[in-house]
């Protein structure tokens, strides 16, 4: 079976699960999939699918797994008790054959869904390079292990030391072996780049750092909480520090647009955060923004990290660097480039929250075609509400 453990899994999961677990404990949500990739049809694979599903609600967290996230400093001896009884439950995921499509749907309390969206993204990820290795009577790691040496040799020639990136592909790396290969090899190769992994599985047993903060959902789910959706964000960074006091302080700036958030981290939560991550949009225009906004407060940017985590190449990489690495600190997190780049084209899925509390909630990114959510009305509304162009 694919997933085999309930730790392989994105550190930021944890991290949010823990926050909504203490503040917002009887949160109900719904997710939605949607497959971005045009041309491509997952419901032959509806049926493994739900088996994989099946297995995975028969898992829980083993002991040496919860002790490990007991040395996490910020993860909280309450939280660990809550997973020490925790086991993912079938009835929450809603999977169909809708017009010959693929639909998934996942609903129920928060603090017992939102862990499925990383295993159900890899498990579909697998199933479909199992089938397109068969049909290419071929391996990933034939395919696969040129490009990663090449990249390798790449970092190597062109980065000097302060170049910093991390794996951020759990839920999209083509196999779960293969995103071992990799961190190993990682690892052994790049000591002075690579530096860890949003996988908390890998992390535990490579002993790599793990790494992550929040996602998307746990700001759109502000949005339906019992406060006024323009104070939303603040009410969301505010929570964030008073559960970590200190601790996994990088913000997350797109889920209403760069520009909103800039009008909403003011001086208090700059100087709270320790830096800002860039999941959409320019990646240069955001920085620039960025870079103003602290000169604006008269913070020293190069006390704060700007971590870049959109679509990125180390060749995007690589020009980002060059400019600004004397005026911030830089981390890098790539996802597909590292995890997917076997010689098949990979798929472009996601789940994401659609609704909270049984009202609309959404993300209007700086990208075009991120936004999902099934309320046309809500979606102007809250580009009202924030003054969003887009």
């Amino acid at each position: 079976m694919i997933i085999n453990s309930l730790l392989d899994q994105d550190l930021y999961k944890f991290t949010m699960l823990q926050t909504i677990l203490h503040k917002f404990p009887s949160t109900i949500v719904e997710y939605k999939f949607k497959c971005r990739t045009p041309g491509v049809n997952l419901i032959e694979f509806i049926d493994s699918i739900k088996e994989e599903i099946k297995h995975l609600c028969t898992l829980r967290f083993k002991k040496i797994e919860l002790e490990y996230l007991c040395s996490l400093r910020f993860i909280k001896s309450d939280f660990v008790d809550y997973l020490r009884l925790f086991q993912l439950q079938e009835e929450f995921v809603i999977i169909s054959n809708i017009n010959n499509e693929l639909d998934i749907k996942i609903v129920g309390p928060m603090i017992h869904t939102m862990m499925f969206e990383i295993f159900i993204l890899s498990i579909i990820s697998e199933l479909y390079h199992r089938k397109k290795v068969k049909e290419a009577n071929s391996s990933i790691s034939l395919n696969g292990i040129p490009i990663l040496e090449k990249k390798i040799k790449y970092i190597l020639e062109n980065f000097d030391n302060g170049f910093k990136f991390i794996d951020y592909g759990a839920r999209r790396r083509c196999s779960f072996d293969w995103q071992e290969y990799n961190l190993c090899r990682l690892k052994t190769s790049l000591p002075n780049n690579f530096i860890g992994t949003s996988n908390v599985y890998f992390a535990m047993i490579y002993n790599l750092v793990p790494m992550g903060t929040m996602a998307h959902e746990f700001l759109q789910a502000m949005q339906a909480m019992e406060v006024r959706l323009i104070n939303s964000q603040k009410f969301a960074f505010e929570n964030w520090v008073q559960e970590y006091r200190g601790d996994l302080g990088i913000a997350l700036t797109d889920v209403v647009g760069m520009d909103a958030f800039l009008k909403d981290f003011d001086l208090y939560f700059c100087k709270l955060f320790d830096g800002v991550r860039h999941d959409s949009g320019d990646p240069f225009v955001w920085t620039n923004k960025m870079l103003t906004h602290y000169e604006k407060y008269r913070i020293d940017a190069k006390t704060k990290t700007l971590v870049y985590s959109d679509s990125l190449t180390f060749e995007k990489c690589k020009e980002l660097y060059d400019t600004y690495n004397n005026k911030a600190r830089l981390l890098f997190g790539l996802g597909n480039h590292l995890m997917n780049d076997v010689g098949y084209k990979h798929l472009n899925m996601v789940i994401k929250m659609t609704k909270c509390n049984n009202q609309p909630v959404a993300k209007v990114s700086d990208s075009a075609g991120k936004c999902m959510c099934e309320d046309e009305e809500y979606i102007k509304y809250l580009k009202d509400v924030f003054n969003c162009e887009k």
